[in-house]
């Protein structure tokens, strides 16, 4: 009888101790108040989180508003935006099609679309698919995305157009994160198997997975019952609407719209090798594929967090953390930024939604659980992020309130009709310029909804606005010879493209 209570009492700490291991005080006791002080620190309207661990869902729910005007709440399916979290779905799905020897992930793109090109020959030639979907063709982060992000160009206009990105690194040798090479490799899809990119994820992933209330199709996100409003503090500090991105030309890389109920079957079936409720729904392979290192991102020790390398497998980014291997993407559409991440040695995953893009509270909010679940001394990684910010927003507005002093209505060199006109980038196409009340205005081609507005500055440069505020507030320069206009740099927010374009005048 006394052997019997002894293995009762032991089996009873054993049962506390995996009890607590599911739930660290943190998450059981502080998250709540962590994520409520979060989202007035960095103004935040509304957040959504799962987090599953050993098979169990241990919290999935909303917090704050979707929309700030209608105060109605975020819950466990208000529907986000994940951005690029749509890329390892794509992996996934390009994955299986190579399990299915219906494709190899080492065939040339040219294969499946012979005029197609890069900028040079030699990398047309080499060019595969994995090369697409793990961002190592040479060019730089984001390069091309002005022209591509929300335009009216078809998806394989998009492709076409890849020629004229001028790589600034190596083939296969430097990494740029490239939207547009995921939409080439999802554009394989539909050439090998018939269905749309959108209707073979929905396919062979979202259904399965009874992601019922997810959509791989996002161009109607607006009319969607249940979706979070986004907004943006960027070069105001003061919230605002944006509208809904327009994706679908560019879906492989961008265009799911999901929620963390579903997200939580995704993580789910991550952490169970490829099966989900006890069946299997993918093999075990396949998902091994999409997490092989294809390239290096990072080899140096993080001065904040416990980490030391990085890489890029098809769709998600590898990591060491406090001594295990994690994965992770984040996603950044206009007013909502997203995180999603597991750790398959502590069968532990995470999803996090929100919908103001100009913060950093998601992704501190992901390194908090994982410090909590992975023995990391706490550290309020919000807190510890929050001054530097602030102190860039600050800086950011400060900037922008000297520019305003400078303009003066003071009249341009050349007289301001001079440089209305019509202008060119090769990359992105047309601009055109007028003058109307004394100010410049652009419209692009490639943009319908899209304008500027540029006023003259005592500098000699001029004030560009956009009448979308995610596009920024910035300086634009013409170039000037022998008594006329030759060209403009145009320059957008850093969220959508790092460079500025240079639009040559016709």
């Amino acid at each position: 009888m006394r052997h019997f209570r002894y293995c009762f009492l032991a089996l009873l700490c054993i049962n506390t101790i995996l009890s607590f291991s599911q739930r660290p005080s943190f998450v059981s006791d502080s998250l709540d108040n962590y994520i409520a002080k979060g989202l007035k620190d960095w103004q935040v309207p509304g957040l959504a989180i799962v987090i599953v661990k050993d098979g169990k869902i241990i919290v999935s729910k909303g917090y704050g508003v979707k929309d700030i005007g209608s105060k109605q709440p975020v819950d466990e399916k208000t529907l986000f935006f994940i951005a690029s979290n749509s890329k390892l779905f794509t992996g996934t799905a390009l994955a299986q099609l190579e399990y299915r020897k219906t494709i190899s992930l080492n065939d040339k793109v040219t294969k499946y679309f012979p005029d197609y090109q890069l900028y040079d020959k030699t990398s047309t030639e080499l060019v595969t698919i994995k090369d697409m979907l793990c961002h190592r063709i040479g060019t730089k982060t984001f390069q091309g995305d002005f022209t591509f992000w929300n335009s009216n160009l078809a998806s394989r206009e998009i492709m076409m157009r890849m020629r004229y990105l001028k790589p600034v690194g190596l083939f296969r040798q430097d990494y740029g994160y490239c939207n547009s090479c995921f939409l080439t490799a999802g554009e394989v899809i539909p050439e090998v198997t018939g269905k749309s990119w959108a209707q073979y994820v929905t396919d062979s992933v979202l259904t399965p997975l009874e992601m019922t209330t997810s959509y791989a199709s996002s161009n109607d996100a607006g009319t969607k019952a249940n979706i979070a409003t986004p907004y943006t503090t960027s070069y105001t500090n003061k919230l605002a609407k944006v509208p809904y991105d327009k994706w679908d030309n560019l879906g492989p890389a961008a265009s799911i719209l999901s929620n963390v109920s579903d997200l939580s079957h995704w993580l789910l079936f991550q952490l169970d090798s490829g099966q989900y409720n006890g069946k299997r729904v993918m093999p075990w392979s396949v998902l091994q594929k999409t997490r092989d290192i294809n390239i290096i991102t990072g080899s140096r020790k993080s001065t904040v967090f416990p980490i030391h390398f990085r890489g890029y497998g098809l769709g998600v980014y590898a990591a060491d953390y406090n001594g295990r291997q994690i994965y992770w993407h984040t996603g950044g559409a206009a007013g909502m930024v997203s995180n999603v991440c597991f750790v398959p040695e502590e069968r532990l995953g995470i999803a996090i939604l929100t919908n103001n893009d100009n913060q950093n509270f998601f992704e501190m909010l992901r390194y908090q659980v994982l410090d909590a679940y992975l023995g990391v001394p706490y550290v309020n990684r919000s807190l510890q992020q929050l001054p530097g910010f602030k102190r860039d927003m600050q800086e950011q507005l400060s900037t922008i309130a000297d520019w305003r002093t400078k303009v003066k209505g003071m009249t341009p060199p050349l007289g301001i009709a001079a440089y209305a006109g019509a202008y060119n980038n090769q990359l992105y196409g047309d601009m055109i310029i007028e003058v109307k009340d004394n100010k410049l205005f652009a419209r692009f081609a490639a943009h319908p909804d899209l304008t500027a507005t540029l006023s003259y500055m005592d500098t000699g440069e001029w004030l560009t606005e956009y009448n979308n505020i995610e596009y920024g507030i910035y300086q634009s320069k013409f170039s000037i010879r022998d008594g006329k206009v030759q060209s403009v740099d145009i320059k957008v927010n850093d969220f959508v493209e790092y460079d500025p374009y240079t639009f040559i005048k016709k």
